[in-house]
């Protein structure tokens, strides 16, 4: 797991970091799963301190660019083409780092009032990081160290919307208002800020997508009992079988018709996606 793969850095073992083994995911070939671990957090204040002070502080050169050497040697154990990491929704130092040596981001949103306050915290806390991560990657004592800081600056992919309700096909009023309060705060606050830092690609390369000014990738309503049947199944909603299911009839038809929407709107996300990380083109 991540904590353990970690440890000769974070516990100064007499070793260097390795590739760790990672669980291959049943009928999908070629994805795999590196576990987290909740101990990974007893590493936050001396990652914290070391993302600070190592420029100073030598024995703590090598921590700044561990977690990265472990996700980059593993990676190439199993030939990768991407890493996708899932991130806790904090602004801790190991979501910092994690973010600071990632090629790009995804921004997932819900349509309510707290992803709008986050959305405006992270259009302050963005532009410092990657500040702090430009001049650590130029440190000598970090370049040279066992595992060193890379020099990166991640790109934002977009948004993702999701878990809300809908309505004769559409997103009810109630969900549309924050949706238009989204827009707004990516629109004008959050991207204007990114492209200082040069974060962002061409907006036109957005565009090409149809994406918008939102910048929006996906839209991906509530999942409703789809939800509770995929994860008893441990299968994607959008694979699921009738058997899984156990519904007949109409019931059935209507379910196996949400299906298909969510596989066509997976799919449309994963092109983007991919489209989008091939044309890694600073703005």
């Amino acid at each position: 797991d991540s904590k353990a793969g970690s440890k000769p850095a974070f516990e100064s073992q007499p070793r260097l970091i390795e590739a760790v083994d990672c669980i291959p995911i049943e009928r999908q070939e070629g994805l795999f799963l590196l576990p987290g671990h909740v101990g990974l957090a007893e590493y936050e204040v001396t990652l914290g301190i070391a993302q600070e002070l190592s420029g100073s502080i030598q024995t703590l050169k090598n921590l700044p660019g561990s977690i990265y050497y472990l996700l980059d040697k593993t990676a190439y154990k199993f030939s990768a083409d991407y890493i996708l990491i899932d991130m806790s929704p904090s602004l801790s130092s190991i979501n910092q780092n994690l973010l600071m040596t990632s090629d790009f981001f995804i921004l997932p949103t819900i349509p309510d009032f707290f992803s709008v306050m986050a959305i405006d915290s992270v259009t302050t806390i963005l532009p410092k990081w990657h500040q702090w991560a430009q001049k650590a990657s130029e440190l000598p004592v970090l370049k040279k160290a066992d595992y060193p800081f890379p020099k990166v600056t991640p790109l934002f992919l977009g948004t993702i919307i999701q878990n809300y309700r809908i309505r004769y096909r559409k997103p009810s009023v109630a969900f549309q208002r924050w949706m238009d309060q989204i827009k707004d705060a990516i629109e004008d606050r959050l991207f204007p800020e990114l492209k200082y830092e040069q974060m962002v690609f061409p907006e036109e390369v957005y565009f090409e997508q149809k994406m918008g000014d939102d910048f929006c990738l996906i839209k991906m309503s509530d999942f409703n009992s789809l939800i509770a049947i995929s994860q008893q199944n441990q299968t994607p909603i959008f694979a699921l079988t009738a058997e899984q299911i156990g519904q007949t009839g109409q019931v059935l038809e209507n379910t196996q018709n949400s299906q298909n929407h969510f596989r066509e709107s997976f799919s449309r996300l994963a092109d983007k996606v991919i489209n989008l990380t091939s044309n890694a083109v600073r703005a």
